[in-house]
């Protein structure tokens, strides 16, 4: 029986060819959309889930009241927490693992004959046992020694071939003498250690950079992760470090002068550490998991168009049919018999798109990896792969069939074989339903895709308080940097190329440093203040362009501007003063080694620093203390094809044993908008697919509304109608289904789009012409499918569509 069913089905398709290849194309790009959209989401869902002790390991952060709100997700912890975790909590923990901060630093790694540059991180000796690294040559206890450097696999091919290197000599910046102990393989993408190439051990940090041991717990700077012990639970653990911080400080001196109570210890499990630790205002956001149940969305939305389609071209060709059903139905075929038989037609349209799907995503999956910035491939030998296949398969081909099948098994034999078959007036509400819904999706995707650009455009455009042009950085990789920044400052102007060069702590698109302990007069004892912290040279304003509002900048030849200060306006509205320039700031922080009054030289524009979508930081530039990052600024009017190379050669001459690795501003800059613009281009792609399904349907609609009203429109063409009359006839009906679509979606759209924008701070309103440009695109859209169709059926002569009679 079912064989014969496959059978007539493979006939009825190879009889309407058009609306078969309508239908498998239809279906067949609705399936490869849900497809990778499927593979997407798995492999947002399985982030760390690399790491076997993934349900126990936790990222220990702080919460406390600030400003008269309780904030959490602070991850930068003060080195003395770090110890006191171990020394006094110990028993909760199998492991506690300090780093130096998730997103590593850059390193010169070299041998005898080689030298690249790669990214690595200090971190505690329990690291590669807690997130159980697979071991490619060594053990996980290749952290014990203290000169000892753990490499991953592609920098073990890149220095020494296949061979194993544990034992073999390497240098770190070309000053530290290390040995290689271990080699892991490389993380995935989907891991929170991606990139990392190399780690060093902690110990050694704590050996060699001596004022770690010296930072109090007022500066917040260093990060760890804790493994719960076998015993103990998640809550258990938690609960039991609350007050850690409090408790350790309430008798210490900063904390009697501010007043505070000081912060609550928390832990962030590491399934939370993706899509569920976006903290803003201190509450938290719930991060990417509303980005993957948006593009999940899209997916069911887009194969439930193609769902859709396959309903309307099946029902729309019911007359056709109406006669086998008839005759079946009077040779004996009960119901049952003729579900199954229109259920097997569609698994077969299924089945056949399916496979179509399957060789789409293999050739499209590239592209995808690189739209999405995913390394993301088919398990094809994965069992659960396959599973997952059939069962969508099977609930596609039900969804797909059911409407038809419980439809034109309906017929009644007396009527369709007497002649008199009649669909009904209401007949064609349904298929006009379900082109309504298809439009409204369509329209709601291309509002959504207007948006999250136009929303994108805004803050691209949001002014940024110094010049990104011609900005390049560069990580001061060894000492002689140090030793040698006059030198290089001097020879770097002499070339011509570069008009100003300059010292910082950190990136001018970063914040690395936040401290407290600032007094000023009229400061509310019980305000704890926090401020973003930059240690620059006198010459960083001149280099990065930054505006002033009042006051004036750093100037080397002043001695006195060693104990200068410089404001944001951030800074200056949050500390509520009056006319700040010339007035006394006290700062003590034990953790900078300072305990002095500085001057306000000056207040400059907000530089946006950190996220382009959060407001700015306040923010105080300090010439004290050390820098890490050389700043320098091509000269106007030169090519960086030009300047470039005379830069190297000045670094290259004076710093032989470090390669010149650099980094342009802008760059650094543009990518902190890389998860808005893959998010756009996504969904920018899938409102295009989600368009052409829906008139892939339309045109099937059209072409089958035109060949049923051949004779009709030879008729109307005889008594002097127009091409034009026709075109109208033919093509209204689906306007006003797409306008009433249009209708339906515009306040749809416009809930979800205010909705999502709120996660932004810094976020443009909803611009009424964003949702009617998606509903004219639409409109335009139909006209071109079914004008096509209406003219091709106007043109025709009307001899030949009325000789029949």
């Amino acid at each position: 029986m079912y064989k014969s069913y496959f059978k007539i089905g493979w006939r009825n398709l190879l009889r309407e060819k058009g609306n078969s290849f309508l239908n498998i194309i239809g279906l067949a790009t609705g399936m490869t959309v849900a497809m990778l959209i499927g593979l997407w989401v798995v492999d947002e869902l399985s982030f760390n889930r690399y790491f076997k002790n993934y349900d126990r390991i936790a990222q220990v952060t702080k919460a406390g009241n600030y400003e008269g709100k309780y904030y959490m997700g602070q991850k930068y912890l003060p080195f003395p927490l770090i110890e006191e975790l171990k020394n006094t909590y110990g028993q909760n923990f199998k492991h506690i693992v300090p780093i130096s901060g998730p997103e590593g630093f850059d390193a010169v790694l070299s041998t005898e004959d080689k030298m690249l540059t790669r990214k690595g991180m200090y971190i505690g000796e329990g690291a590669p046992e807690m997130f159980s690294w697979k071991m490619k040559y060594g053990s996980w206890n290749g952290l014990d020694e203290i000169q000892g450097i753990m490499i991953s696999e592609s920098t073990s091919q890149a220095f020494f071939g296949e061979s194993d290197p544990v034992g073999r000599a390497m240098k770190v910046n070309n000053h530290t003498d290390v040995k290689v102990t271990g080699v892991f393989e490389d993380f995935p993408k989907n891991t929170a250690f991606y990139g990392m190439m190399f780690f060093e051990p902690w110990n050694f940090y704590l050996k060699y950079a001596s004022y770690i041991t010296r930072q109090g717990w007022e500066n917040n700077f260093l990060m760890a992760y804790v493994e719960i012990a076998p015993n103990v639970t998640m809550q258990e653990a938690g609960d039991a470090i609350k007050s850690a911080e409090k408790k350790a400080t309430q008798n210490l001196d900063f904390r009697k002068q501010d007043g505070s109570e000081g912060s609550d210890v928390l832990l962030l499990p590491m399934a939370d550490w993706h899509l569920y630790s976006d903290f803003r205002d201190g509450e938290l956001q719930k991060g990417p998991i509303q980005l993957v149940r948006f593009i999940a969305a899209i997916g069911v939305f887009v194969l439930l168009l193609a769902c859709i389609n396959f309903m309307n071209l099946s029902t729309a060709r019911s007359e056709r049919r109406a006669k086998e059903v008839g005759i079946r139905k009077t040779m004996g075929s009960f119901r049952s018999h003729l579900i199954g038989q229109f259920f097997s037609e569609s698994f077969l349209v299924v089945i056949l798109s399916f496979l179509l799907a399957l060789i789409a995503v293999y050739g499209v999956l590239p592209s995808f990896n690189q739209m999405a910035g995913k390394e993301i491939v088919l398990p094809l030998e994965n069992k659960w792969f396959w599973l997952s296949c059939l069962s969508f398969t099977f609930l596609t081909g039900l969804l797909a069939g059911s409407y038809p099948a419980l439809y034109l098994s309906s017929f009644k034999p007396i009527s369709v074989l007497k002649g008199t078959f009649r669909a009904g007036r209401y007949a064609t509400l349904p298929r006009k339903t379900l082109v309504v819904l298809q439009f409204v999706v369509s329209v709601g995707l291309i509002s959504c895709t207007a948006a999250i650009y136009h929303q994108l455009m805004y803050v691209k455009d949001r002014p940024v308080g110094y010049s990104r042009e011609g900005l390049i950085a560069v990580r001061k990789k060894s000492e002689e940097f140090n030793t040698k920044a006059l030198a290089l400052r001097e020879e770097l102007k002499r070339t011509g190329m570069v008009t100003e060069v300059a010292e910082s702590g950190g990136d001018v698109t970063a914040t690395w440093s936040h401290n407290g302990g600032f007094n000023w007069e009229g400061k509310d004892p019980n305000f704890e203040a926090y401020f973003a912290t930059l240690n620059v040279s006198p010459e960083f304003g001149k280099t990065v362009g930054w505006e002033f509002v009042d006051g004036r900048d750093f100037m080397a030849e002043m001695a006195s501007d060693s104990s200068g200060i410089v404001l944001n306006e951030a800074a200056v509205k949050y500390m509520n003063l009056k006319d700040p320039v010339g007035k006394s700031i006290r700062w003590t922080n034990r953790s900078w080694n300072v305990d002095q009054d500085f001057v306000v030289l000056g207040v400059i524009k907000d530089m946006l620093m950190n996220s382009p979508f959060e407001p700015v930081k306040p923010a105080v530039y300090i010439t004290y203390g050390y820098e890490r990052v050389l700043l320098m600024r091509i000269t106007p009017g030169i090519s960086t094809a030009e300047a470039l190379p005379k830069i190297e050669k000045v670094f290259t001459q004076l710093i032989p044993d470090i390669p010149f690795d650099y980094r342009f501003v802008d760059q650094e800059y543009n990518s902190k908008f890389s998860t808005e613009d893959r998010i756009g281009k996504l969904a920018g792609v899938f409102a295009v697919l989600a368009v052409v399904i829906s008139c892939l349907g339309l045109f099937g609609l059209a072409s089958f509304m035109a060949e049923r009203r051949t004779k009709e429109i030879g008729i109307r063409k005889v008594l002097g109608a127009s091409v034009l009359n026709m075109w109208r006839l033919l093509s209204q009906e689906f306007v006003l289904l797409v306008l009433l679509a249009s209708l339906i979606a515009m306040p749809l759209a416009y809930l979800v789009l205010e909705e999502g924008l709120q996660k932004y701070e810094y976020r443009t309103e909803i611009s009424w012409w964003i949702i009617v440009l998606a509903g004219g695109i639409a409109l335009c859209v139909t006209l071109l499918t079914v004008s096509f169709q209406a003219i091709k059926a106007a043109l025709i002569d009307p001899v030949k569509s009325l000789k029949s009679e």
